[in-house]
């Protein structure tokens, strides 16, 4: 009787899909809808307000900028304090500030400076949510079926982009920017509901440290001990920095100059979505051994967007095009993950991620503000040439470090552990793996 009652629940979700991976996986759904759709709709309250393209720019700097400055905080704060109220304060914060926004572009009286403010501290909120959002799913899935839970996460966040960006370029073309980010205000305050019946008590209870710069300290060493990390994530300082100015500013004016509006723009980003949902179809099958080294040759697809734009090519080539990037970020952001979960203590996961999140995004204040003088001084095509051609050659360089090419996947005991999931316990490193396989742990996309 007792099996045949376990049975039926066995089938219904797998045994690596915890009570805490599903609770995450339903508000990043969800938080994923309204985000997607409320980034046409910023570019697009710019635009309706009288803006150009540098106030375009500086707008999203105002995002980028307090992500920047606070994520190092927000990553000790996760590893201090329980991840998930962390999670939530943040979520509420967001809602905030995205529902004051959408009743400032609805009632018409927006004005750029209110735009920046209100996208700064959204960015805030940001800041302290993602170094305790990733350390809360690598605490919340096993060891040994840990690139599965990812990809299907990942999977189901980039599905929910593609209702939301097709949806948000739809919206903002036949309601308004307003609407489209009230939605996206709502979709914090259920997110935050949701993330706020996370159960933490199977996680061990960290043990006070020295402070908050020792804490920092800490996650520092943990940081550049590790070339593999540190090389990718300069590499990703550049890349993402160029990907921040091609969507935030080049491919909405692309779109309004050539392809006929806001909605071509929404439906290419859905492209890239129905990519990335291939791409994490890929890796719940595939398991490459060389992880990082795969991830890497990934990376080069994601340069062709910056080009597609510069030619420009039509809607439905664009679109082709961001499919063919989606698929090999999400190759990339699965084996980045599996390694990131592997390789870092758990207790020290969301101070690396910290740095992680904030190596990768340095420069998006930089490039976002920068990307409307750069049109001017040498013209939209050069520019975007010259963002693809960045791209490559970083990603090119980061194959000459060795751990980048050899580290490699290796077996995982399963232990019980919080929310319903198990919580891997690393069995020594094979012949041929390297140094750092040997340790103890955008995202991306």
């Amino acid at each position: 009787m007792t099996k045949r009652s376990a049975s039926p629940r066995a089938t219904r979700r797998p045994a690596w899909a915890g009570r805490n991976y599903v609770l995450l996986t339903a508000a990043t759904i969800v938080t994923s809808l309204g985000a997607n759709g409320a980034l046409i709709a910023t570019t697009w309250a710019v635009f309706e307000s009288g803006g150009d393209a540098g106030d375009v720019g500086l707008v999203a700097m105002a995002r980028f900028l307090p992500l920047v400055l606070f994520l190092l905080i927000g990553g000790a704060v996760a590893d201090r304090f329980p991840r998930h109220r962390v999670m939530v304060a943040a979520n509420t914060m967001n809602f905030v500030s995205q529902a004051v926004f959408a009743a400032l572009v609805l009632s018409g009286t927006a004005e750029i400076w209110q735009m920046m403010v209100l996208t700064g501290l959204c960015g805030a909120g940001q800041a302290f949510f993602n170094p305790a959002a990733e350390g809360m799913l690598m605490s919340s899935v096993s060891g040994e079926q840990a690139s599965r839970a990812f990809a299907f996460y990942r999977m189901a966040m980039h599905g929910a982009g593609i209702g939301g960006a097709a949806l948000g370029g739809a919206l903002v073309a036949f309601v308004g920017a307003g609407w489209v980010l009230a939605v996206d205000a709502a979709a914090f305050a259920v997110a935050a509901a949701l993330r706020a019946f996370l159960d933490v008590s199977g996680i061990p209870e960290r043990k006070p440290g020295g402070g908050l710069l020792s804490d920092l300290r800490e996650g520092w060493q943990e940081f550049v001990g590790r070339p593999w990390l540190w090389s990718i994530v300069a590499q990703f300082s550049v890349v993402v920095g160029l990907i921040g100015a091609v969507e935030s500013v080049y491919g909405p004016l692309v779109a309004r100059d050539e392809l006929g509006g806001a909605r071509p723009w929404g439906i290419a980003l859905a492209g890239y979505g129905v990519g990335t949902v291939v791409g994490a179809i890929l890796m719940t099958r595939w398991k490459p051994r060389r992880m990082l080294l795969v991830g890497t040759l990934g990376v080069f697809p994601i340069a062709l967007p910056s080009a597609a734009l510069a030619v420009p090519l039509p809607a439905i080539g664009l679109t082709a095009v961001m499919f063919a990037s989606g698929v090999a970020m999400e190759i990339f952001g699965v084996s980045w993950m599996t390694t990131l979960h592997q390789e870092i203590p758990e207790e020290k996961l969301s101070r690396v991620s910290a740095y992680d999140w904030f190596g990768s995004t340095a420069l998006l204040p930089l490039t976002t503000a920068l990307a409307g003088p750069s049109e001017t001084a040498f013209g939209r095509t050069a520019s975007l040439w010259g963002a693809a051609a960045l791209m490559t050659l970083v990603t090119a360089l980061v194959l000459f470090v060795p751990d980048v090419r050899n580290l490699t996947r290796r077996p995982h005991r399963e232990e019980p552990a919080a929310g319903g999931g198990t919580t891997p316990a690393a069995v020594p490193a094979q012949g041929g793996a390297s140094a750092d396989a040997e340790g103890a742990l955008g995202r991306r996309g």
